[in-house]
């Protein structure tokens, strides 16, 4: 980041609210070490509507333009700035004006011993006063990670390491694939996990599988893991025990749903029929390990997989996979061929039909899990 200690003028953005506000942190705490003295600025900027955003930067002129009264440097720090976006209060004419005669301001400003520091969500790259910065400064962006990007889990996995080096702690490949598994893409409970680990371990030197599953706490998405490694190991009882958990979630919660629990089961059974279908052309074998099994996913022939993601196997989590993988011994070929048929009759009651949904999935689950389900 040598740019950013070159350059008086810094905006840290994006979607990852935790990784710019540790971020923003660090480089004023920098930044203030630097130029010493005592008259350093903090505004919020954290605007419920039009006249806060304008009182806040009324507040940055007059911080910028008043010199330190004990002479030195002078660092100003716009926190938490939610109207440089695309919102109702950052479309307001009169922000946008007083945004507009502010980067005209900064054109021209004299930058001797006054540095600006700003923090922010999204932003509209689009607008005068991000590009008038962009120009004249450094801007990092800090994008949160996305399930759907195939790439999370290694990001995630490069920030647990830093985090646990920091800490002068160590982690095992498989306690750390475990502890990514259970957070899922989010950066603030990942951090949480690992302050949690490395107390927990106490004097010892390195973090293993037990201390994970002993401590560590399961998000959303590693509790709809959950429900699936049920199903794949073919646990009747485990499997409706967290079905009802998860039902009993979806009443609370509006970003769950039945239909949503359907589509995660679909995807399990859809991994491990991938799984058999590489297993059976040699791609794979039984694993040792995580890092093992890794290594094998890296030599897979990409060019002989469909591009839809959906459809490849490498498009999933590579610890999900690994723990599919002896799970997808326990059925046969056709036990999931006729597993994803249940599994569309029972998307097609869900929608249709006026039966309790906690019945179908339920019958849907017993039909799957014994063995009648096989066909041959």
């Amino acid at each position: 980041m040598a740019a950013a200690q070159s350059n008086p003028l810094l905006l840290i953005c994006g979607d990852d609210d935790f990784a710019v506000k540790q971020r923003a942190k660090q480089v004023f705490q920098q930044w203030s070490a630097e130029l010493g003295g005592m008259d350093h600025e903090i505004i919020e900027a954290s605007a419920g509507n039009s006249g806060e955003a304008l009182t806040a930067l009324s507040k940055l002129r007059e911080g910028l333009h008043t010199l330190p009264f004990f002479g030195g440097g002078k660092v100003v720090w716009l926190r938490d700035c939610n109207f440089l976006g695309e919102d109702r209060t950052a479309s307001a004419a009169a922000v946008t004006e007083m945004l507009g005669n502010l980067a005209e301001e900064l054109k021209t400003f004299d930058w001797q011993g006054v540095r600006l520091l700003i923090s922010a969500g999204k932003v509209d790259k689009r607008k005068v006063f991000f590009k008038t910065i962009d120009k004249l400064g450094v801007v990092e962006t800090f994008a949160a990670w996305d399930a759907d990007d195939k790439g999370w889990a290694d990001n995630a996995e490069i920030a647990a390491r830093g985090a646990f080096k920091q800490k002068q702690k160590e982690v095992g490949p498989e306690a750390l694939a475990e502890l990514i598994n259970r957070v899922g893409p989010n950066a603030r409970q990942l951090e949480t996990e690992v302050e949690k680990l490395c107390l927990f371990i106490g004097d010892r030197n390195r973090v293993e599988l037990p201390d994970v599953n002993a401590i560590c706490s399961r998000n959303k998405t590693a509790r709809a893991f959950a429900l699936g490694d049920a199903l794949g190991d073919r646990d009747l009882p485990r499997l409706l025990k967290r079905l009802d958990e998860e039902l009993w979630e979806t009443k609370f919660d509006k970003d769950k749903s039945e239909i949503g629990l359907l589509y995660g089961l679909i995807s399990k059974v859809r991994a491990m029929l991938l799984l058999k279908e590489m297993l059976r052309e040699g791609w794979i074998k039984e694993a040792r390990d995580y890092n093992s099994f890794k290594a094998q996913l890296e030599r897979v022939p990409t060019d002989k997989l469909p591009a839809d993601k959906k459809f490849n196997p490498l498009a999933l989590n590579p610890y999900v996979l690994y723990k599919a993988l002896p799970q997808a011994k326990r059925y046969s070929s056709g036990e999931l061929v006729s597993a994803m048929e249940i599994l569309l009759r029972c998307n097609q009651r869900l929608v249709s039909s006026g039966l309790d949904e906690a019945l179908v999935l339920q019958q849907a689950l017993v039909q799957i899990v014994t063995p009648t389900a096989a066909v041959n």
